[in-house]
Formats: structure tokens, sequence, C-alpha cells
């Protein structure tokens, strides 16, 4: 039975990912930052390892690991209130990072996967997906600082032999997700008219139980070792298409009609909301077939299914309490 450390396993991927893992016969040891956490599954043991930074002991939760699954990280901020938000992105995402890896190999932990972001490659596609052969081209505070922390797996893989591999997912879905892709749900289930029908972009989206199946695929495939890998669900949508599903699913109206775009980029920058609108309207694509080819690996869950699971929760949740 494999032991497995997994980092950040109280967040959104990690209470989905160590449930899949426990099911799957490992071990599963399980670190939180609290101790007043509560878990989805049963972990092996629970770790507390409090802030995450240049200065954080792994070592107790280290004993008897065979593979490192780590995920917990400073996730993007839409409204920042640090005065450098650099340097905080960096101390988690990148010194934290460092500190795990050095400590994982000083004990002969064989391999460490790493949870990046498509973030790295860049915020948008114009003529072709992107591709782990890409220049990186990490935009903002969150995305450098995963960026770092990348270059500094390499470089203590180069090292010391600690296997590493790296995975940079585009937005992640599923059962609890939070953030941009909740208040779309949110969207979908009001029926409200969206002047949104006009937008012509293409999307890749990953499920959560996609995500889970290629992270156990890298924590001991012999290729999967010095090597990053892009993901998704292996089909892109539109925005429109994807409020249309979600809608659908739900049994709601899906009430879209045309504007102008360029009158709403405007409207959008005016108010503050660039952000917002670059997400809802541009393009971001990845292109899988570096582990489709290296491991005939292929997303277990369809788009269509992932979404129903998603929109299934929601109503579960949320609905039921309005």
């Amino acid at each position: 039975m494999t032991t497995i450390l997994l980092t950040g396993a109280n967040g959104f991927v990690g209470q989905h990912l160590g449930a899949y893992l426990s099911k799957q016969g490992y071990q599963v040891i399980a670190t939180s930052r609290r101790s007043d956490v509560a878990f989805d599954y049963t972990p092996a043991h629970v770790v507390k390892v409090g802030v995450i930074d240049a200065n954080t002991d792994w070592m107790t939760a280290l004993e008897g690991v065979e593979v490192v699954i780590h995920l917990a990280a400073r996730v993007h901020i839409m409204r920042e209130k640090v005065a450098d938000p650099l340097v905080e992105f960096r101390q988690m995402n990148a010194e934290g990072t460092m500190r795990l890896a050095q400590q994982a190999a000083e004990v002969g932990v064989r391999r460490l996967v790493f949870l990046s972001s498509i973030k790295v490659n860049g915020e948008r596609t114009i003529n072709h997906p992107f591709t782990e052969q890409d220049e990186a081209i990490p935009d903002d505070p969150y995305a450098r600082s995963k960026w770092e922390a990348e270059q500094h797996l390499m470089d203590m893989a180069a090292q010391t032999g600690l296997e590493v591999s790296i995975i940079r997912p585009p937005l992640i879905y599923g059962p609890g997700v939070r953030g941009n892709f909740l208040s779309l749900l949110g969207l979908a289930a009001k029926g409200w008219p969206l002047p949104l029908a006009g937008i012509d972009n293409r999307r890749s989206l990953v499920g959560i139980k996609n995500l889970c199946s290629l992270i156990e695929v890298c924590t001991s495939h012999p290729q999967a070792a010095g090597e990053v890998f892009l993901i998704s669900d292996g089909q892109d949508i539109s925005t429109p298409e994807l409020i249309r599903m979600l809608a659908e699913a739900m049994e709601r109206p899906c009430r879209l009609w045309p504007f102008p775009t360029s009158v709403l980029a405007t409207a959008s920058k005016l108010l503050g909301q660039q952000g917002v609108w670059e997400r809802l309207s541009g393009s971001l694509q990845v292109d899988i077939s570096k582990a489709r080819q290296l491991f005939g690996w292929e997303p277990p869950v369809p788009l269509e299914q992932g979404l129903a699971d998603t929109v299934e929760w929601y109503q579960k949740i949320h609905l039921a309490s309005e």
C-alpha cells in the first residue's frame, strides 16, 4: 500500500482527491494549516503544519511517505488587500514548496506531484491551444509564484533525485466548487436575461474527477517523472454554450441575447470589472496530447457528465437553502 502525503487536504481539490485515493487503496496522510477542519473522507492520519513558508517543518508529516501530492497554496484573489501580493504569494507558493521538496528529498520520498496552474502559460490563447512546450508567460503574482515553484522543483529534482511531476489545470469544477464557477451556476439557476450570446470563444475546463485521475497516474507512472502536463476534459466550449448546458441540466430557461461585445468590454473597463469580462469573453484552450501519448490517458468523465454532477450538488446544497 502506497503512503501518500496530501497537502491542502481539506480544500476543494483536496477533499475530492483524498476520497478518491482512499477508495483506490492508498494510505492518505492529510495535512492542514488548522486543527479544526473536517474531511469528507477518513485520512489515515491528519498532521497540522501551521503556516506554510520557508520555515515549515514537514518532517513529522513525511514519516513513512513515498509520494507527496502538493496542493496547498495561496490561491488567486480577486480583491487583493495586502501591500505586496507577490511577497505573500511567493512566501507560501514558492518558498513553502521549496521547503517541502527539500525535506521530502532528505527523508527519501520517491516522487512529488505539484498542482500548478495554467496561468503559468498565460491568461488567454489566440491562435492555438497552450502546450507544455510554450514559453511560460505568468502575468500576475499568483502565476509568477507558481512558475517560480515549478523552477525550484525541477532544480531540486536535478540535485537530489527526487522525482517531480507538475500538472497545470485550467478552471477546475465539480461538487463543492467555489469562486467564478459557483457564480456562473448562480446565474444559470436564476435564468436572468444575459447579453452574452455574441461571445465567440473557446474555453478548456477540467472536472474534478478527471483531475484526480491524472494526478493518480502521475504518482507512479515512470514517464511522469521530470515532466509538466496540461489537463482538461478534452472538450472545449464557449461561454454561451457553458451557460446553456448548465441551465439545461437545471431545467431552467436560458435567456441569452446578442449585444455588441465591444460595448460590453468598454463598460466592464469603466466599472473596474475588466478581469471578469476577459474571463467571460476570452479564449483559453489547452492541448492534452502529451498525457494521452505518454500514458494512454483519456479523461474518464465526459464534460456533460461532469457538469451534470456539479449541477446536482448545487441544486441539493444551494437551491434547497434559498
